[in-house]
């Protein structure tokens, strides 16, 4: 009477044993997808991530006049930062920007990401430049560097 008890105490550790090698062999798998020839991790297909810069102060878009009413509002934002002296516009073109940032992102603000049609002017002050970015309103956005 003593087999019968042994029987199902060895199937009991056989089969803990196969689930162990089972185991062990997908690990060992999962191991090998990751590795090299080498054997270490191997270089990812994906392109390196990439951020957002500030758009250069060269002109690159459609050049254009400025309206009354953003030259007024550079005028005041400027005024507003205690900058004296006379302004003189640089350049004024028509852009279309790829996200809400208007090419001049801050470092961690998400932006919808769709094409802006909007406007760069570039303003001289006492040899200073300032890089003002508009949108579909006349509220003027500094681009700082």
């Amino acid at each position: 009477m003593a087999a019968p008890c042994k029987e199902p105490l060895m199937r009991r550790s056989l089969t803990l044993t196969a689930i162990a090698i089972a185991a062990l062999a997908l690990s060992a798998c999962a191991g090998a997808s990751t590795a090299g020839s080498s054997g270490s991790p191997s270089e990812s297909t994906r392109p390196p991530f990439r951020t957002t810069e500030p758009s250069p102060l060269a002109p690159s878009g459609t050049p254009t006049t400025v309206s009354a009413a953003r030259w007024t509002a550079i005028l005041d934002d400027l005024a507003a930062r205690g900058v004296g002296g006379v302004p003189e516009i640089v350049s004024a073109e028509e852009v279309v920007f790829g996200d809400s940032s208007l090419g001049c992102p801050t470092p961690g603000v998400s932006y919808t990401q769709s094409l802006v049609d909007g406007l760069r002017v570039i303003v001289r002050v006492d040899g200073a430049q300032y890089d003002y970015r508009f949108g579909s309103s006349d509220a003027p956005t500094l681009c700082r560097r």
